[in-house]
């Protein structure tokens, strides 16, 4: 059920513009779109300052408002310009806003500038502001399925006139507390408290195929209490996550019964856990343990939920995770207290690291170490000294429920020595009558020492060569050693192209290992399990394929030489060493091999982990602590104690059952793990057989020879591909080839054509020089013809004047008169027009000796030449 104070409103105030154009027939709107909702401003005019004053909001809690901000919601305002005569509109430009940045408090509007804007002349702008503001008003009483209280959530007989809806809370920011219920029901104050204490395993919650940021990535645990988000300091190390323990409290108004149907009705909070916006897990814790029907517990003590609680991934990266087994799954340690305000504050442990804390209040876990620094997690006060019964080396899993138990209330077991059994041995949980005075006295410690080895394992994946298929491989190698501490695949990246007959260096191949076991352990686990290195096909245009595995016999480090070495404290270590190449052979089929991998593996043996000592706590609460120091330092001596013989102190029989517990606890372990190891050993036995088997079948040998053909059918495929580019490029190559030749085909057409025309010009320039040199030489010898002709009749005119000297007088004696004389110059011109005439037309070429005019010309020319004769 969501409280009013959970019900809010997102609304987003759209004041102004600015760098508008002016279109005087048109209007503004503005339509704002969030989570498919639509709402739209009034329109405006279409102003260069459009003012448009309005807000819109929408409806959410606060669980909603998460969800949006981890998934990014946008809220999208686009702008159009409305024709009121034809109602057509046109987008101008839009707005995105980040729902991340609206705030309860007030902020001051922003200007926006459009995106996408079409008036690509003006830098048009819009002043918004978001905010997030509580929904006040009042609920309608509508049936909603989801406001159906849950079954077992009924008002007791005494609440008989309240309704559960009413139940909710409700910030008193006055007083400084939330109120639960009706005010005359509250008459109570409690303290609501939640404590994050560790988390492991959290890798597991990251998929191979997730993308964390570049840069160190932060995670960090969230969750909501009674409607306040609260989140502990982020930590980047999801391996071993090192963050401080963190607890959230609220002040309730309330009553235990109204409270015990409130936590009915809220029956589950839950914590995520995150990097950045995005959930990678989450959990639910229930609360209805907190006030059982009936109980009366919270009126004398704090009651508690606790315990170590398993993160599961949403249900969008589920399907891309492999199966976790109970033992590698992530989980996360978490505290809820409920207690009435005024009791013991000290009946809490304060798992906030603060400088004022007692030391009892801070007391860490140490996990099986490796190095000298490992004590950073919480620790069990009941932890056991010696490893537990289901596994022989400690992990982290071993501490999960030791490191809930620390979260025990420590003045808790003066009233409760039932809670004391069940979170330490039954031998230390014994009542134990000491004084008041020695509860605070150093506890006496008790030296046992580790059998386990701190090993560290480098693993260096040098290079792969001689590759045996026919066409280039785009490769990484993957792995992965759950007996190292992880099940987190180990890959190399980025992925390297190999090509026949090269040698190709891996990048990012070193990867080491610190733990910590028993030596005959780890041989037997080398000896048996063998390291299996995948090689995988990564292609753009198709998914990953699996193409073969190396199998890395890991014993064969334990036969090479020993080196010796002084470790980072001076002490001595040694150091083993082994490099070789290894076939990488097919997954499936005939176990052809692809390629050869070379690699160089590292051992070094840090020798017995430092003595672990155990603090046996002289008080009443029968609660140890176990911390790391040197077993040399001997314990504080204290003035209160009494003095009484060495065996009969409780110190001493607390070793002593304390060791003969360890020897049983021994004994069991070794009978569980033999039988283990005999059960396991018939089941890989059975695998192999299953195995060959599967392998002999020719479905497998087919399925390889696809995988095989299906690789070569990329590859001929990428070849198509790049051949019809090539194609493609020369097509466009040979079209521009042809245009070019035809442009100089023309070009040089043009060229000869104006040549020949020019030889045509001066070819007909040539002809009429030469038409006009013969012409010429016609009328040479025309006019010497004419000269002779004249030469002739002068001759036979003098020839005649002699013989006819009288008839001549006599005819002189005529022509003497004026009118023969112009007679004769008039036939003198008349003849030399026409012979120029002639002569002209002769020249231009046009006319020869047989055209008419120039036939009559020739007759005119004799008829006048014979006048002119005549008269002479």
């Amino acid at each position: 059920m969501v409280s009013k104070s959970d019900q809010l409103l997102i609304v987003v105030s759209i004041l102004e513009g600015r760098h508008f154009p002016k279109r005087p027939k048109h209007m503004l709107i503005v339509e704002a779109k969030f989570d498919g909702e639509q709402l739209a401003t009034d329109p405006v005019d279409h102003t260069d300052q459009p003012e448009f004053a309005t807000e819109l909001a929408w409806e959410i809690d606060r669980k909603a408002l998460h969800q949006h901000r981890l998934q990014r919601t946008p809220i999208k305002l686009q702008c159009f310009a409305l024709d009121p005569s034809t109602s057509a509109r046109e987008t101008i430009g839009y707005v995105v806003l980040d729902l991340r940045t609206a705030q309860e408090t007030k902020q001051a509007p922003k200007w926006y500038q459009l995106l996408s804007n079409k008036y690509t002349k003006f830098k048009s702008e819009i002043q918004i502001s978001i905010a997030l503001e509580t929904d006040t008003k009042a609920p309608v009483d509508s049936f909603k399925a989801k406001g159906a209280p849950p079954r077992d959530g009924k008002v007791p007989a005494s609440l008989s006139g309240l309704d559960p809806k009413d139940i909710v809370a409700v910030l008193n920011e006055e007083g400084g507390y939330h109120q639960i219920g009706p005010a005359g029901y509250c008459t109570d104050f409690f303290i609501m408290s939640v404590t994050i204490a560790f988390a492991t395993q959290l890798e597991q919650l990251i998929p191979c195929t997730m993308k964390l940021p570049e840069r160190q990535p932060e995670f960090f645990f969230y969750y909501s209490l009674l409607g306040n988000d609260v989140t502990n300091e982020p930590f980047s190390d999801l391996i071993n996550p090192n963050f401080e323990p963190e607890r959230a409290s609220v002040r309730i108004r309330s009553s235990i019964e109204i409270l015990r149907v409130y936590l009915t009705l809220h029956s589950k909070l839950q914590i995520h856990l995150c990097c950045g916006d995005q959930s990678l897990g989450s959990t639910e814790i229930p609360l209805t343990g907190l006030l059982k029907k009936g109980s009366t517990e919270i009126n004398h003590r704090p009651v508690t939920v606790e315990g170590a609680f398993t993160l599961d991934p949403p249900n969008r990266a589920k399907q891309k995770l492999a199966p976790i087994p109970a033992e590698l799954a992530p989980t996360v340690g978490v505290s809820v207290a409920l207690q009435r305000e005024g009791m013991d504050a000290q009946s809490l442990i304060e798992l906030k690291t603060q400088n004022e804390h007692e030391p009892h209040h801070s007391k860490k876990r140490v996990l099986t170490p490796i190095k000298e620094n490992t004590h950073t997690g919480p620790q069990s006060p009941s932890e056991s000294p010696v490893p537990p019964h289901n596994q022989s080396p400690p992990t982290k899993d071993d501490a999960t429920e030791s490191e809930v138990e620390s979260l025990l209330y420590d003045k808790d077991t003066k009233l409760n020595p039932k809670a004391i059994s069940s979170s330490v041995p039954a031998l230390l949980a014994k009542p134990v009558t000491t004084s008041i005075a020695s509860e605070t006295a150093s506890g006496q410690k008790i030296a046992v020492p580790a059998t386990s080895h701190h090993f560290c394992f480098s693993i260096d994946l040098r290079s792969i060569h001689d590759l045996e298929v026919g066409f280039p491989i785009n490769c990484i190698l993957r792995y992965s050693y759950p007996f190292f501490g992880s099940a987190a695949p180990i890959m190399t990246n980025p992925p390297v192209e190999v090509r026949k007959n090269m040698e190709v260096f891996l990048p990012q191949s070193y990867c080491a290992f610190d733990f910590a076991t028993l030596p005959h352990q780890l041989q037997d686990t080398f000896l048996r399990i063998p390291l299996l290195v995948e090689l995988w096909h990564k292609d753009k245009m198709s998914k990953d394929l699996l193409l073969g595995i190396a199998r890395i016999q890991l014993s064969n480090i334990l036969s090479s030489e020993k080196t010796r070495f002084l470790g980072s404290n001076g002490e001595q270590c040694w150091r083993q060493t082994f490099s070789e190449s290894v076939p990488i052979v097919a997954t499936q089929g005939s176990n052809n091999r692809i390629v050869d991998l070379s690699y160089t593996v590292t051992l070094e043996d840090y020798g017995l982990v430092k003595m672990r000592e155990i603090f046996v706590s002289d008080s009443s609460q029968g609660l140890s602590a176990v911390q790391q120091k040197p077993s040399s330092v001997p314990p504080a001596p204290c003035p209160s104690e009494i003095q009484t013989e060495p065996r009969e102190t409780l110190e001493y029989k607390a070793a002593l059952e304390l060791e003969m517990w360890k020897e049983m606890q021994e004994d069991i372990f070794e009978n569980q793990l033999n039988d283990a190891e005999n059960k396991y050993k018939t089941l890989e036995k059975e695998f192999h057989q299953f195995k060959d088997q599967q392998s002999s079948k020719p479905e497998i040998r087919l399925q390889s020879e696809i995988n095989l053909l299906t690789l070569e059918k990329v590859e001929l495929e990428r070849k198509l591909e790049s051949a019809t580019k090539s194609k493609l490029h020369y097509k466009q190559q040979w079209g521009r080839a042809l245009k070019e030749l035809a442009r100089l085909k023309q070009r040089e057409q043009e060229s000869q054509m104006a040549r020949l025309k020019k030889q045509q010009e001066e070819l007909e320039q040539m002809r009429l020089r030469y038409l006009a040199a013969e012409e010429k030489d016609t009328v040479k010898t025309e006019r010497q013809e004419l000269l002779d002709i004249r030469n002739e009749l002068n001759r036979l005119r003098q020839q005649e004047q002699k013989q006819y000297p009288d008839s001549r007088e006599i005819a002189s004696g005529k022509m003497d008169g004026p009118h023969g004389s112009a007679l004769e110059e008039g036939l003198d011109d008349y003849l030399t027009r026409l012979i120029e005439e002639r002569d002209t037309l002769m020249r231009t070429g046009v006319y020869n000796h047989e055209d008419r005019i120039i036939s009559e010309l020739d007759r005119q020319i004799r008829e006048v030449l014979a006048k002119n004769n005549a008269s002479n």
